[in-house]
């Protein structure tokens, strides 16, 4: 039987809601998160000031700049996660294979669902429902596979939906630029446009070993996308794939020992996190972001798996030493952790792969 895979994206989540509750705010330009003169960046940007070139991610000073009517607006989070608990439970009234990739988006597999009803027209039924209980548009995406579906969503954007059918998959793939692919960020980006791979079609036309040559382990993974394949369930195990926590500074910091206490503030937070959820990890990585917006981890295995504050604070001054971030300064610091082990049972945690850099 041929998977079904629904890949619903809400449009423009933290700053429509912002829209929805304040009527003021509708058909306007708005930015969530930080302010115009800020060292932050944007959470959400509103389609109106999108318009302007403005999107996620983007430093709030830059994007003041580039939309001056803009208006920002602070973050509620606990108001975003309410609304994302109330599309999952949508969600469930049509299956219970749900993945979800952030607050505002999920795989749903309706292949069970199919009987009686196209995926098609479950997508639209769900994206009605989803604006009838919460006055918010939602786009879809719906395919044989995740990767397939995930592209999809974007095409009609916002509250459109669009399919892509298994003879359709190798074409469409081979049409898209290699920068829209789901998983490859702007450094693999450039990599890849310095081969020659500027579409799917460039990627098609690489062996898998040459793609090892470049790509290691995901070489794999490469190959089959740009055939159309992936054979990814829909993971509904709800288990994450590290923990972590970063801050951005107003003001660059520059001071080693500064830095360091940060670091160890991460720690904490980190480490309450991993005890709260009896948790123990494998794997300590840092996260240094450069004023020019450069960004490095460095990372260490921890034998043994650490557990407490006490276990991570000795690894950081050695992760520390393997940046530049004494003689260039910092603007953001990150800490996290990985190859999670459940302190019960003893065993590896199944995680699924979250995708971080986050869009609306």
């Amino acid at each position: 039987m041929t998977r079904k895979v629904i890949h619903i994206d809400m449009d423009a989540f933290f700053a429509s809601i912002e829209q929805r509750d304040n009527p003021a705010l509708r058909g306007k330009p708005v930015l969530v998160g930080g302010k115009p003169n800020s060292r932050g960046v944007v959470a959400a940007a509103s389609y109106e000031a999108r318009a302007y070139g403005v999107f996620s991610a983007m430093p709030c000073s830059r994007a003041a700049r580039l939309c001056p009517n803009a208006i920002f607006t602070p973050p509620r989070f606990e108001v975003y996660r309410e609304v994302s608990q109330q599309v999952q439970a949508i969600f469930l009234r049509y299956t219970d294979r749900i993945e979800p990739l952030s607050l505002d988006e999920a795989y749903l597999d309706v292949s069970e669902q199919c009987v009686r009803k196209t995926a098609t027209s479950l997508a639209k039924e769900i994206r009605q429902v989803i604006a009838a209980e919460t006055q918010l548009t939602a786009s879809a995406g719906i395919s044989y596979n995740k990767f397939l579906a995930k592209m999809a969503s974007d095409i009609r954007k916002p509250n459109g939906q669009f399919v892509v059918l298994p003879e359709q998959g190798e074409a469409f793939v081979a049409q898209l630029p290699i920068g829209k692919f789901y998983g490859v960020g702007k450094a693999t980006e450039t990599k890849m446009v310095a081969l020659g791979i500027h579409t799917g079609a460039d990627l098609r036309r690489w062996s898998l070993e040459a793609l090892q040559k470049q790509f290691g382990k995901w070489a794999q993974f490469l190959y089959d996308i740009a055939r159309g394949i992936d054979e990814r369930p829909v993971d509904n195990n709800g288990e994450r794939k590290s923990i972590g926590a970063e801050t951005t500074f107003s003001e660059n910091l520059h001071n080693e020992q500064a830095i360091l206490k940060t670091l160890q503030d991460l720690a904490q937070q980190v480490a309450n996190s991993l005890q709260k959820k009896q948790l123990v990890a494998e794997t300590l990585a840092i996260k240094v972001r450069y004023p020019d917006f450069t960004t490095v981890t460095r990372q260490c295995r921890a034998v043994p798996p650490v557990h407490s504050f006490d276990d991570i604070k000795p690894y950081l001054p050695h992760l520390l030493q393997r940046t530049e971030a004494v003689d260039k300064s910092v603007r953001l610091l990150g800490l996290s952790v990985s190859n999670l082990i459940d302190q019960k049972s003893n065993t590896p945690i199944q995680l699924k792969l979250k995708h971080l850099d986050r869009k609306d």
